[in-house]
């Protein structure tokens, strides 16, 4: 399956699709980037005057890429021609450093275990200077239609 068959498959669309390019995949782990649009909605009001990325949406692209990517690619027969039904089940997530509108970032997830559909990942975001930004697990339920 390749990078584009995988993004395809993704259930998500803009204003909400937080994947650019995939860059390495394989049963173990994923890698991907994202380059966050100086116009999107959410700095409209997070923060006043200082525009940051929200938490929510870190990890939200840390889900897509790390969690939701590695997920299709894991069910690649099951899911080649439906979009798959995903559940997010748990994120744990520490944060260390901003992302500004505008900034590129790149995630990189690790396989924890796959079990019976369920995929818990370790996942790492980094900013174009290749400082951590942001570390966690994150959790969740992936199924074919």
């Amino acid at each position: 399956m390749t990078e584009q068959e995988i993004i395809a498959l993704l259930p998500y669309q803009e204003p909400f699709l937080f994947v650019d390019e995939l860059t390495a995949i394989s049963s173990e782990g994923i890698t991907g980037n994202y380059t966050f649009k100086k116009e999107a909605y959410f700095y409209e009001g997070h923060f006043k005057n200082n525009p940051i990325t929200p938490g929510v949406i870190l990890t939200e692209c840390m889900a897509q890429i790390g969690l939701v990517c590695l997920g299709i690619y894991m069910l690649k027969d099951e899911v080649s021609e439906s979009n798959p039904k995903i559940a997010l089940t748990s994120s744990q997530v520490d944060f260390f450093l901003p992302v500004l509108p505008g900034d590129k970032v790149t995630v990189v997830s690790e396989k924890e275990v796959f079990r019976f559909n369920k995929l818990k990942c370790n996942v790492k975001l980094y900013n174009e200077k290749n400082e951590l930004v942001c570390r966690g697990k994150i959790s969740g339920m992936i199924a074919a239609n």
